[in-house]
């Protein structure tokens, strides 16, 4: 048997879309983790490690600086602030009321670090072609020039001493006066990225790209605090116990150093080429936001060839590893790490109290680490980055970019609101109930609104928010069903009291998916079956035998004498309809197989309650002709009668056909000179398809084509003449067979004299 359709077999492929598999079963849709609530967006609110929302502190804002960047701050003692910006390099003060005014304009376009003395005077560090100035009385004036191109970071000792942390060779300057300075440590680092005094008046340096931190304990004369596994120190804070908190960063952040015409100064000893760089790459026109700063080389002293190796290596990226980390350096020089991120980078840390803040550049959120180094966001200004933080009292400043604005936080707010995340139901859902767990407080309020709709992001065809729920044990949700929702959360206080919301949880019943069937295939299988023994009892039947004659007709089998022993066929043929079923809704699915005839109109059962994806059939239920099969899937068995869903797909036409061509011969006509040539009328015909090709064979030699009288095999029957030549003198044995378009062979034999 053949299946051909029209040849041999067809298979149909339909295009499936991935779903996630979610039945169409009542679902519950639920934020109670801290991870959970981290998705959506707090206005005023915090969000404890425990996944718990209360209110936080309400941000203020204390200055709106109108440049592009705020790089430091620092507060004198009678609580004026300094803000160094960029890309205009101007030096703000901001007296204890929110008065700011320009008090310093620099040549140079960045004012990168700040710092004050015991006298309250000002020094100002700019870049790049880095010089530092003084700004005393209203009057600003040149106090050094390393003759670097950067200088990152600063810090004034009690006595008088300024210490400058520079770019593009790692070399810290010790500066007692008016262009009276000298390098007291080489870091032997490309930059010395952040600077502080311990509780012993001992200068500490963090450093890029190996992430060091040194301890400076005299000139050229240092030890290593801190070897992080991060490539830049960002934040130095020395504790009065003599332990030390240092923010670090790294992982993922391009590598903007080494990048091929950023150029890059002299490259450290011995560089870790692993960890990429964490910095902002500056030119003679700006900065290029989006990271912290990042060196370009000086034009003095002229880089040697290992510099411009490094200048020329390629941008590297580091996915899935950390970006950033806090770390407490004890004491004892021992070190834990209290903080890491593989999404946020951490820009700032202060402290007040027990109580540690730290600023990213996620949304510019802030978070608290309590003494039991549980983390709280307590604000996200959705700003950018918040890039600086400062401990102002029972106050927290700050700042932030590219807006450069200063903010305050300071008490909780009355109220605060909660977005959570949109939620996919996948398809059109109905809305159940709306509850939450929450812990109440006197005289406080906290109600739910919902909203839906059918596009991804809330727009214009979202209904409207619904109006306030305020029954934590559940509400009907009052909006249309649709594929989308989103709940908001609104907290009010009272007397300085919060209440906290736990969980908040939305029960719904997804529209139950239609199964879908992506392909359907129906080929022929054929499986081996035994050969009867040499001598064969009478009961034995061949499972399909050819039997020709003189002219091709079958001959009458003997009743009589010693039988023949007929060449079997070795296979029992099947049809395997084959198919693949996927429910969205991850249901039960049932198949159910139909066919029908060519000429049929209805369809004919043949099995069905199937749960596997394959079905054999016995070729022999099937006469020949052409056929169409289906397969039809149900999920009924997980969903009622009334909300169950099917699908079916139908294969293309198939031939099945299983008889060979009859081939007749005539008898051999002399012809030619001398009768030399012996000329067979061969005819062959087929009841199911068309032929497809005759060949002839002598004495069981090599097969070989004869072609159609008209030239062109491609009907049911097809006349051919057979010429022979030159035939020695004897006996010859000719076959002739013929093909069908199911490769079926029908053959017919004559005896040559």
């Amino acid at each position: 048997m053949r299946i051909a359709p029209l040849l041999r077999s067809a298979i149909l492929a339909l295009a499936a879309v991935a779903l996630p598999a979610l039945a169409a079963t009542p679902q519950a849709w639920e934020l109670s983790s801290y991870d959970d609530f981290l998705k959506g967006t707090p206005s005023g609110l915090s969000i404890g490690r425990n996944g718990r929302l209360a209110l936080a502190p309400k941000p203020a804002e204390v200055f709106a600086s109108s440049q592009g960047a705020i790089y430091a701050m620092a507060r004198a003692a009678d609580g004026t602030l300094y803000l160094a910006t960029g890309h205009a390099g101007k030096l703000f003060r901001i007296a204890p009321g929110g008065q700011g005014e320009v008090i310093f304009t620099a040549p140079e376009p960045e004012i990168f670090a700040l710092a004050l003395d015991a006298q309250g005077r000002v020094y100002a560090a700019t870049s790049p072609n880095g010089k530092i100035y003084r700004i005393e009385n209203g009057r600003a004036s040149e106090y050094f020039k390393p003759w670097t191109r950067y200088i990152w970071s600063l810090a004034a000792a009690p006595d008088g001493t300024l210490y400058a942390g520079t770019g593009d060779q790692g070399r810290i300057y010790r500066i007692t006066g008016p262009g009276q300075g000298e390098i007291y440590f080489d870091t032997e680092q490309l930059h010395v990225t952040a600077l502080a005094l311990d509780a012993k008046g001992r200068l500490l340096a963090g450093t890029e790209p190996n992430g060091i931190l040194y301890r400076v304990e005299a000139k050229d004369r240092a030890f290593a605090l801190y070897d992080s596994e991060l490539p830049e120190i960002r934040a130095i804070l020395p504790n009065a116990d003599g332990s030390v908190y240092v923010a670090a960063l790294g992982g993922s952040l391009v590598r903007s150093l080494s990048a091929p015409g950023a150029g890059g100064g002299a490259p450290p000893a011995t560089p870790q080429a692993t960890t990429p760089t964490v910095t902002v790459t500056v030119t003679e026109e700006g900065v290029q936001r989006g990271q912290p700063p990042a060196p370009k080389p000086p034009p003095m002293p002229q880089p040697d060839a290992q510099s411009a190796m490094a200048a020329a290596s390629p941008i590297v990226e580091y996915p899935g590893v950390e970006k950033a980390a806090l770390y407490r350096i004890a004491a004892d020089n021992t070190a834990e790490t209290l903080w890491s991120s593989k999404e946020e980078n951490l820009y700032d840390v202060a402290q007040q109290g027990t109580r540690l803040f730290l600023a990213t550049d996620h949304n510019a959120r802030i978070y608290e680490l309590a003494r039991d180094r549980k983390t709280r966001l307590i604000a996200e200004t959705r700003e950018g980055e918040a890039v600086r933080l400062l401990a102002d009292g029972q106050s927290l400043l700050v700042a932030t970019s590219p807006a450069a604005r200063l903010l305050r936080y300071a008490e909780a707010a009355a109220e605060g609101e909660f977005e959570s995340p949109i939620h996919d139901a996948t398809t059109v859902a109905r809305w159940g109930r709306l509850s939450w767990r929450a812990e109440p407080c006197a005289n406080c309020r906290i109600a739910l609104r919902v909203r839906t709709g059918n596009s991804p992001r809330p727009d214009k065809t979202w209904s409207e928010w619904s109006a306030p729920l305020t029954s934590a044990e559940g509400s009907a949700i009052p909006t249309p069903n649709a594929r989308y929702v989103q709940w908001k959360a609104t907290l009010n206080g009272s007397a300085g009291k919060s209440p906290v919301l736990d969980s908040v949880r939305l029960a719904y019943l997804p529209q139950n998916t239609a199964p879908t069937l992506t392909a359907l295939t129906v080929s022929a299988l054929s499986s081996a079956v035994a050969v009867p023994a040499a001598k064969p009892t009478a009961a034995a039947q061949p499972a399909y035998s050819i039997t020709v004659t003189e002219s091709g007709e079958e001959g009458a089998s003997s009743s009589s004498g010693t039988p023949t022993q007929p060449v079997t066929r070795s296979t029992v043929e099947q049809i395997q309809i084959a198919w693949s079923g996927e429910d969205s809704d991850a249901d039960k699915l049932a198949y159910k197989i139909e066919f029908r005839a060519e000429g049929q109109s209805s369809w004919t059962f043949l099995k069905g309650n199937l749960t596997e994806t394959t079905h054999l059939v016995d070729a022999e239920a099937f006469a020949d002709g052409r056929y169409q099969f289906r397969v039809t899937a149900t999920d009924a068995a997980s969903n009622s009668v009334a909300t169950a869903r099917e699908t079916d797909l139908e294969s293309a036409p198939i031939l099945i056909d299983r008889t060979p061509p009859v081939v007749t011969l005539s008898a051999p006509r002399r012809a030619g000179a001398n009768n030399q040539t012996l000329d067979i009328a061969v005819e062959a015909r087929d009841a199911a398809s068309p032929l497809t090709r005759c060949e002839y064979s002598i004495n069981a030699g090599p097969w070989r084509t004869i072609d159609a009288d008209d030239g062109v095999i491609d009907s049911p029957e097809e006349k051919f003449q057979l010429r022979l030549t030159n035939l020695p003198a004897g006996e010859h044995l000719v076959v002739v067979r013929a093909y069908d378009s199911g490769n079926n062979a029908g053959l017919a034999r004559t005896l040559i004299r």
